[in-house]
């Protein structure tokens, strides 16, 4: 018996679309800005590489090595900071991370955390 009912997903289509098609990635020539996080329960890597004008995240790119959420999440974390003002990204949390990627399996909040981890990392670099 063939059974036509196409795989059900466990990632969101804005997480799948983040992961297939992330923004913002690679390295960024001579960033004001450069940390690197990682989650020693699972082993995920994020890395930020950012660019002031000013006080405002004028360029952000990361590099991430993990599951697909962490990629997904490191994605979203950049499109979330770019072009804000210091202030403005210090309010970019872990809740809208997820909503982003338009929410994560519950084994994955690892991948939240990782990316928020991440950025405050890089706000406490910036002062």
């Amino acid at each position: 018996m063939q059974n036509d009912k196409a795989p059900v997903s466990m990632y969101s289509p804005q997480l799948l679309d983040h992961f297939e098609h992330p923004r913002n990635t690679g390295s960024l020539p001579d960033p004001h800005v450069h940390v690197r996080v990682e989650n020693p329960a699972c082993g995920d890597i994020l890395e930020l590489f950012v660019r002031l004008n000013g006080d405002h995240v004028d360029a952000i790119t990361f590099r991430a090595k993990g599951c697909v959420p962490a990629m997904a999440c490191g994605s979203a974390v950049t499109e979330l900071a770019k072009g804000k003002s210091i202030s403005e990204a210090r309010r970019v949390s872990r809740e809208d991370i997820e909503a982003a990627v338009g929410g994560v399996p519950s084994a994955s909040g690892h991948a939240t955390a990782l990316a928020i981890d991440a950025l405050q990392a890089m706000l406490t670099k910036v002062g």
